[in-house]
């Protein structure tokens, strides 16, 4: 990017202050035809309240028509009060041959009492031959004689033109002729809908700056994209400069194939990066959050390689990156993560410097500086530990425990004698392994045995039984993820695996690491870490 290109991009931002883009969400209409989500009811409910809160113009509840969950959530979201939020139905104009007062989903829509009423027409010649099996004059009957319906019966219309790009690009005159319907009938929101997802920027820049100009002013022109080609966001970002008020997307791009418009990606491209007033300026910071809520909703875990809301979208990895971000964060850094409700993570590894370190060996001992000797046994240390499998960036906590250990800072809260585990087989009421365990505190000795689901549960059971009378704050804790990777898979049934265990005690989540040939041993690391980073947790009891 050159000086022109970045004096411009200032220019349009000042420019484009105050400029009020419509942000309208179809996660609970269009990002619920993604596979895998099935929102209920009450899940509907959470996120249209979430979506209130963070300052949403819009959001598109789905097809009362369709099903009777829909309907259930109409009537309950109907007895809502929202701060910002408009809710919509959705449904198509009414069907061929049939007369649109006698059309079963047409006066279902209305029957929903709601003031705003999504209607989408066929824009694309192709489709209305092929799909309505109508003529070009029936499906422009269609379109007028259901939007004029729906506005008599008090609602506004937002009309979605359906398969726009492609009916442009294939008949123009015929798909501004869609448009036309809608709005001599009295729609005065028109959105034009990358269906297929398949149009380029250049393409969307081209066409909307046309239909605005064609409508100058007469209605509000808004964009719907889908990603079938990664171009969404793009596409939605160049149809608000050539004149689009209103985008139309999903939290986290979900949505049918790959996905619609990712709005967690436009709104800060929007607003922090050109200027435009899409939510609250205050609310911005909470945009990782919302993210995240409807990601745990869905049961969809988040792509933390998403811009601005990831897990990884500020995190560095790299030495000389890491070392440049210490000293200024701008140069690697397009945002500060703050104003997204994000942080920035440096992660320890064996490509990292020195500056990735000593945050967290300061944390053990604040003498110790960038230059001090103690940290190149710490930074060897771990680069030895990668050679042979162990991969911290996951597992922080396992990592300050073995710096605690270079530094003569770590006592263990127990000693192991032994440890044995059967397998039985079948198993009985999901009880298939025995663990015997025989651990030393303060010289104290200890024997317990626990039955599990698994020989790694019943460890896991067993250890806990044991130390329960030493510790009795380990009630608290809860392995509550596990994960297992083959490191050499060359090596078949010899190969070397790598456990990690995410625990909680309902306050804190935490992450450690286990890596032997044995996957029993490399489990019973990974659990004796999450362990001795629970007891040593804030006074660090048995840590010293």
């Amino acid at each position: 990017m050159d000086i022109k290109h970045i004096e411009k991009n200032k220019k349009n931002k000042n420019k484009n202050k105050n400029r009020k883009i419509e942000i309208f969400d179809t996660t609970l209409r269009d990002g619920a035809q993604m596979k895998g989500i099935s929102f209920t009811v009450d899940d509907k409910l959470k996120i249209v309240r979430c979506l209130d809160e963070f300052g949403i113009d819009y959001v598109e509840a789905g097809n009362p028509g369709s099903n009777l969950k829909d309907i259930e959530f109409f009537v309950m979201a109907g007895k809502a009060n929202y701060k910002s939020v408009k809710l919509a139905a959705f449904g198509s104009t009414h069907r061929a041959g049939v007369n649109v007062c006698d059309d079963p989903y047409i006066r279902s829509l209305i029957s929903t009492g709601l003031k705003n009423i999504v209607i989408f027409g066929k824009c694309w010649d192709f489709h209305v031959k092929e799909v309505l099996k109508a003529t070009n004059a029936e499906n422009l009957e269609m379109i007028g004689e259901t939007v004029d319906c729906i506005i008599k019966s008090g609602s506004e219309v937002i009309f979605d033109g359906e398969h726009f790009f492609n009916g442009y690009t294939s008949n123009p005159s015929y798909a501004i002729k869609c448009l036309e319907a809608a709005y001599e009938a009295g729609a005065r929101k028109i959105c034009l809908c990358d269906t297929n997802g398949g149009s380029f920027p250049e393409l969307v820049r081209l066409v909307v700056g046309k239909v605005v100009s064609l409508f100058d002013n007469r209605a509000m022109i808004g964009i719907h994209c889908h990603n079938d080609c990664g171009m969404a966001v793009a596409n939605s970002i160049v149809a608000v400069e050539a004149g689009a008020a209103q985008v139309q997307g999903t939290v986290n791009g979900y949505g049918e194939r790959c996905g619609n418009a990712n709005l967690s990606s436009v709104i800060p491209n929007l607003q922090l990066k050109l200027g435009y007033d899409c939510i609250p300026d205050e609310n911005m910071q909470n945009i990782s959050y919302v993210s995240r809520f409807i990601s745990e909703i869905a049961n969809i875990p988040l792509n933390e390689g998403s811009p601005y809301v990831g897990g990884r979208a500020f995190t560095h990895k790299g030495g000389m990156h890491i070392d440049a971000v210490e000293k200024n964060p701008a140069t690697f850094e397009h945002i500060d993560p703050n104003m997204v409700g994000n942080a920035r993570h440096n992660l320890m590894s064996e490509v990292s410097g020195r500056s990735a370190f000593i945050k967290m060996v300061q944390k053990i001992d604040s003498t110790i500086n960038k230059d001090s000797p103690i940290l190149v046994k710490v930074v060897d240390r771990l680069k030895e530990l990668e050679y042979k499998g162990y991969q911290y960036e996951a597992a922080e906590s396992s990592f300050e425990l073995e710096a605690m250990k270079i530094l003569g800072k770590y006592a263990p809260s127990f000693e192991l004698t032994e440890f044995k585990v059967i397998v039985n087989e079948p198993s009985v009421c999901n009880v298939d392994s025995v663990a015997i365990i025989k651990i030393k505190v303060n010289g104290e000795e200890e024997i317990s045995a626990g039955e599990g689901n698994g020989p790694v549960n019943a460890l896991d059971k067993a250890i806990r039984k044991a130390m329960k009378r030493f510790y009795p704050e380990l009630e608290k804790m809860k392995l509550t993820d596990y994960k297992v990777r083959v490191l050499d898979s060359n090596a078949a049934t010899e190969a070397r695996v790598r456990v990690l265990i995410e625990s909680t005690d309902g306050v804190e989540t935490w992450t450690t690491i286990g890596v032997s040939t044995n996957i029993i041993q490399a489990s019973w690391k990974a659990l004796v870490d999450s362990i001795e980073y629970m007891l040593g947790k804030g006074s660090r009891n048995g840590l010293k």
